[in-house]
């Protein structure tokens, strides 16, 4: 009798096919909850950088750059164009105010005051014939006054004696009449003459003024012009280093054409540049800080020049005490300037972090400090320094504050030694 065998369920292929769908299924499960950000990454801890969050002061600062210039820079332009003649220092002098730097010439503004001297001259001259003139008519209207007068008391004595003869019966009545009218003739002539001097007085004193505020004129336009020619001969306007000169001999300068300057050496202020994104948070009164040879010295914004340049504009700083020893124009000076008052506030040191998180999370380091775990935060304002904590830490947590660059999306790091 035969027997019937009993046909095996599984035979050695199919184990091994079914063995190699769960090798893969497990990969596949693997590889999920790897992309799902679930993985871990061992760093050493001597290539990051580890810090805690505190509790402490904050002042919200932005870092600018100044330079150290003059407190008081004047510039010197020609006042007149012609061509240099003499030089009499050189670039980099101490002047006092009133020496002479250069010396132009202008042979048509030389000329122009030559002739406008000879105006004046003749001006004057024809004055001097006027006013001689004019005194002579006034003598001879004098003495024809004096000579009417003369005649008008002859003319009375006569009319009065004739009047006193005529009631003795000693003259005729005719005689006595033709007396009585050549003495109203001379009244007549008196009160003429009299006008005539009158009237005289008046023209003369009118010509007079006339000619002196013409010659007044004509004075002050020669002095204007000798100051012209002055000009030609450029001074220092104060006491000051002479800097940025631009001037050979024989080369000719047009009017209002830049000289050089006068640096005023009694002080110095620095000349920032700042961003326009803070235009709207600077003012005058905003105080800022730099460190020199060891020391911190405030400044304190006077001026704000709202001009926007390449995207930044300027403003100008002074010392608020004492200007540092050995400081020197042209200096380069790192500020912090500071856009709020100071207050307490949880604090983090600044750190590449921010360029992969945005201030939104970081990584927090363990109690045991064996692992390091993202957690969300949320970041105010920041300093040269630090960021301030608004949530999500607490004072003493430690956190990575190092660059992100090689994590990826792992969610967890192993800390190592």
């Amino acid at each position: 009798m035969d027997i019937q065998l009993e046909k095996k369920r599984f035979n050695k292929k199919t184990v091994l096919m079914i063995a190699g769908v769960v090798l893969l299924v497990a990969l596949i499960i693997y590889v999920i909850f790897s992309s799902m950000g679930g993985s871990k990454l061992n760093v050493e801890k001597e290539r990051i950088s580890i810090a805690a969050a505190t509790q402490g002061v904050f002042q919200e600062n932005i870092p600018v750059n100044g330079i150290v210039l003059p407190i008081t820079t004047i510039y010197l332009d020609a006042l007149e164009g012609g061509r240099v003649e003499e030089k009499f220092v050189e670039d980099g002098a101490i002047m006092k105010k009133g020496e002479p730097i250069m010396r132009l010439s202008n042979t048509d503004l030389e000329l122009s005051l030559v002739n406008q001297e000879t105006s004046v001259y003749n001006l004057l001259t024809q004055m001097q014939i006027s006013q001689n003139a004019a005194r002579q008519n006034t003598i001879n209207r004098l003495n024809q006054n004096t000579d009417v007068e003369n005649s008008l008391i002859e003319a009375r004595r006569v009319y009065e004696l004739n009047k006193k003869l005529y009631s003795k019966d000693a003259i005729a009545r005719q005689e006595l009449i033709q007396s009585e009218n050549n003495y109203n003739y001379q009244v007549e002539r008196m009160k003429l003459s009299k006008a005539l001097l009158k009237e005289d007085s008046l023209s003369v004193k009118q010509e007079a003024g006339q000619a002196q505020s013409s010659y007044a004129r004509t004075q002050n336009a020669l002095e204007l012009m000798r100051r012209k020619v002055a000009d030609l001969i450029v001074r220092a306007p104060v006491d000051g280093q002479l800097t940025s000169l631009d001037a050979e001999i024989g080369q000719s300068k047009n009017k209002g054409e830049r000289l050089g300057q006068i640096d005023v050496l009694s002080g110095f202020k620095v000349r920032a540049e700042i961003d326009e994104h803070y235009i709207s948070r600077i003012y005058n009164g905003q105080t800022g800080s730099f460190s020199f040879i060891g020391e911190s010295y405030e400044l304190e914004i006077k001026k704000v020049f709202t001009q926007v340049t390449n995207g930044r504009f300027q403003v100008d700083m002074v010392f608020s005490q004492e200007v540092p020893e050995g400081i020197r124009r042209g200096q380069t000076l790192q500020i912090r300037l500071a856009l709020s008052q100071e207050k307490q506030a949880m604090l983090i040191p600044k750190g590449g972090f921010f360029q992969q998180t945005g201030g939104n999370w970081i990584f927090k380091v363990s109690e045991d400090g064996n692992t390091a775990y993202k957690v969300d935060i949320r970041l105010g304002s920041q300093n040269t320094e630090y960021y301030e904590v608004l949530s999500g830490l607490e004072p003493g947590d430690k956190v990575i504050t190092s660059s992100y660059d090689n994590y990826g999306d792992v969610q967890e790091l192993v800390l190592k030694e």
